[in-house]
């Protein structure tokens, strides 16, 4: 039986990009169990399938669609697949992102930081240059970019990646402050050092791992679930007067900019 028409995102309708595992299917599920219809994307047929599999045995109302947010057509049709099944679009979660590369930032060559911005801003824009106009149809919207601790603090391990997730922070206050009028709100996470296959370089390493956990006060590191239930209360009517903010989720890690 599906859980759509309880819980507080009832009826709402949710697009969460890179979401067939780790922190963007966590989101994904947590949505789907609040009520919302899911709409689940990445890169592989493969992954797509069983994500909504399991979604569809937890009782979700879910979709999934193939979709590389580098490739503008994947893009469009997410966007039009979505409308096309569920009638709108409420909540955007940005959740895609790339590091293809290890090292500080004086070390990225030009082509791998082009990479990691084309991926992990200028994609996360275009998305919601797509999702906006389909917001102020419904009056409404939530979108939550997926930032990082990294953003604020950054890794000297993952230089460029960092910076771009600074960029999101700002990318964050923009949009915030142009779609408030729509009653659009736009807020950003940023996860600390989560236990995922995207983070594997860093947590399947022992000794990275017992320096991380010397920062870290809370003793141990992220799970992907650690992050989904702030995301539900953010897209939620729960927080009907926040917008433009960003919510560390890191265990204590210090995380000023």
């Amino acid at each position: 039986m599906s859980t759509t028409g309880n819980g507080k995102l009832s009826g709402k309708v949710a697009i969460v990009t890179a979401s067939t595992e780790g922190i963007g299917f966590a989101i994904a599920q947590r949505l789907g169990i609040d009520g919302a219809h899911v709409v689940v994307s990445s890169r592989k047929q493969a992954n797509v399938d069983k994500a909504v599999s399991t979604l569809h045995e937890k009782g979700c109302s879910v979709m999934g669609i193939t979709c590389h947010v580098g490739k503008d057509q994947d893009r469009e049709n997410l966007i039009a697949k979505t409308v096309e099944k569920f009638g709108g679009i409420d909540i955007l979660v940005s959740n895609a992102a790339v590091n293809p590369t290890v090292g500080g930032v004086l070390d990225c060559p030009p082509g791998i930081w082009d990479k990691i911005f084309e991926i992990n801003v200028k994609n996360a824009l275009q998305l919601t240059q797509l999702v906006v106009p389909h917001m102020q149809k419904r009056k409404g919207g939530a979108i939550i970019y997926v930032s990082s601790i990294a953003g604020f603090h950054p890794m000297p391990v993952l230089g460029a990646y960092s910076v771009s997730k600074t960029a999101l922070l700002g990318l964050n206050k923009a949009v915030a402050h142009q779609v408030a009028c729509d009653n659009i709100r736009v807020n950003c996470l940023a996860p600390g050092v989560i236990e995922t296959k995207f983070s594997s370089a860093l947590t399947e390493n022992p000794a990275l791992v017992d320096k991380m956990l010397e920062q870290i006060p809370l003793g141990r590191l992220g799970r992907p679930d650690d992050m989904a239930g702030l995301v539900s209360f953010l897209v939620s009517d729960d927080a009907s007067y926040i917008t433009g903010e960003s919510f560390i989720a890191a265990g204590g890690m210090q995380s000023r900019l």
